[in-house]
């Protein structure tokens, strides 16, 4: 699997339902970590994954505490608003995580503090929005890194 996506305490069952399609159709591995603002059965999230949700490869942690000491010393990216590097800046490798919060208000400050030498930003080119819709982020930074390692 050339990249792993992370999401911390994902919301909106429909953002992840989207966000596992574009990991199946683009050969990523999907990571949830809990908690979640919805159930994993939640029809919203199937709907928006259609049929392929039971060939997509997920792994759910139960905390952020579990998910850094099972993928420790991985290399990272994490996603934020307020980080000064931009998503293209990224050294791309095969099995890198790419790491995005949740959708209310992002990863947390502390681990944005602990991460800034590897946290990145998609640029936004108006004054009139604060962040893009989880899906839409995701799917922006896993195609940047495709066409960088390929």
């Amino acid at each position: 699997m050339p990249l792993n996506i992370v999401l911390f305490e994902p919301e909106i069952p429909n953002n992840t339902g989207n966000i596992g399609r574009l990991a199946l159709a683009s050969g990523s591995k999907l990571h949830l970590v809990k908690p979640f603002g919805f159930e994993i059965s939640d029809s919203r999230l199937k709907r928006a994954g259609l049929d392929y949700w039971q060939h997509l490869d997920v792994t759910i942690y139960e905390s952020i505490e579990e998910f850094f000491k099972i993928q420790l010393n991985k290399k990272f990216a994490f996603f934020s608003s307020h980080a000064n590097k931009l998503h293209w800046e990224i050294p791309f490798e095969d099995n890198l995580f790419l790491i995005f919060g949740k959708e209310s208000v992002g990863l947390p400050k502390d681990l944005i503090q602990k991460q800034k030498e590897h946290l990145y930003k998609i640029p936004m080119y108006s004054d009139y929005i604060r962040s893009l819709n989880l899906a839409n982020a995701v799917s922006i930074v896993i195609y940047e890194g495709l066409k960088q390692i390929q």
